[in-house]
């Protein structure tokens, strides 16, 4: 798709220093700074320029940085310059300490009225209200925007983003979005994205539990795993876990457990995420009974030193586990 000629706006001064921003009109080229390359990030950020957009990057990876430096994009020291400089920023970070810890020192500075903060990190949707108060107050916008589909969708470009914000943020950040997803849905207020991620995450973590007793069960009964594996995705179990990442090496060839369980989504954030949901319940007096030992479970695996793995490690753990 031709890209449409990059107007350039006037130069603007914050805190004494000069930028000068390149300004598209509608449709064309942005300039969009992406804060968090990891394992998600970076493929996001990389469909970004895939899509003819101009990224400002930054990570404390150098490697992740060099990557994409490899493919365009502008490799920053400051986050606070490179917000400066985007029309929009992207943050994709692992939990709310570096989030709020990231946003403070981004925006120290003070910030272009004119930019508009999209956080696709999985945090609490209170934090998500304090940054959003925080960022307005110094007149500029933040929404939240955080996804699902995990490193397979990243790559392809077919993310889930669900997004918290008014209606005209919406459709403000939606063509940006579609660079990276397939399907961008308003949840609502500031905040409501945050808690459908994590309603779907924590439906994520049972049903990855569920699915590995089942191959596990099966396996041991002397049934062959991808035979089981295939009557599971044309019968009533079927789900994302039995099918586009089951947790059985060999099964399905894309997914983690065919690579020692490496990459992928690891133990650490879905216990986090199992743990922001379990904070949310509380404080709305909801019963969560799987949601919780669901995290029960995942803490357990952190406590064997299976954090840094894919989350369907749970497989192994329970193949490898012996009761009396």
């Amino acid at each position: 798709m031709a890209l449409r000629m990059v107007c350039f706006s006037p130069a603007f001064n914050v805190m004494g220093q000069t930028f000068v921003r390149a300004m598209s009109s509608q449709g064309g080229s942005k300039n969009i700074g992406f804060i968090g390359l990891g394992n998600m990030g970076g493929h996001m950020a990389t469909n970004l320029i895939k899509n003819g957009h101009k990224l400002h990057v930054f990570d404390i990876s150098k490697p992740a940085c060099e990557n994409l430096k490899t493919k365009g994009a502008k490799v920053y020291d400051k986050t606070s310059e490179l917000a400066l400089n985007s029309d929009f920023v992207i943050t994709m970070l692992p939990n709310n300490d570096i989030v709020s810890k990231s946003y403070e020192e981004m925006t120290a500075n003070g910030v272009n009225k004119n930019t508009i903060f999209i956080d696709s990190s999985t945090i609490d949707p209170t934090l998500v209200k304090q940054l959003q108060k925080m960022i307005s107050g110094k007149g500029a916008r933040f929404i939240d925007a955080p996804v699902s589909g995990g490193v397979p969708g990243a790559e392809q470009g077919t993310l889930t983003f669900m997004v918290g914000g008014t209606n005209d943020e919406y459709n403000a950040v939606k063509a940006v979005l579609e660079c990276m997803g397939k399907r961008i849905t308003h949840c609502g207020d500031y905040g409501m994205g945050q808690a459908a991620k994590l309603c779907n995450n924590m439906m994520l973590g049972i049903s990855m539990i569920g699915v590995s007793e089942a191959m596990n069960l099966a396996i041991r009964l002397g049934l062959n795993p991808q035979t089981f594996a295939e009557i599971i995705n044309s019968s009533t179990g079927r789900c994302w876990a039995s099918e586009v990442y089951n947790p059985v090496p060999g099964v399905t060839p894309t997914a983690p457990a065919n690579n020692d369980y490496k990459g992928g989504f690891s133990t650490d954030l879905i216990t986090k995420d199992l743990g922001l949901a379990s904070g949310v319940a509380t404080a709305s007096n909801t019963p969560i009974p799987m949601g919780a030992m669901a995290h029960q479970m995942y803490r357990t695996l952190k406590a064997h030193g299976l954090g840094n793995k894919d989350f369907s490690v749970v497989y192994d753990f329970m193949k490898n586990t012996k009761y009396n």
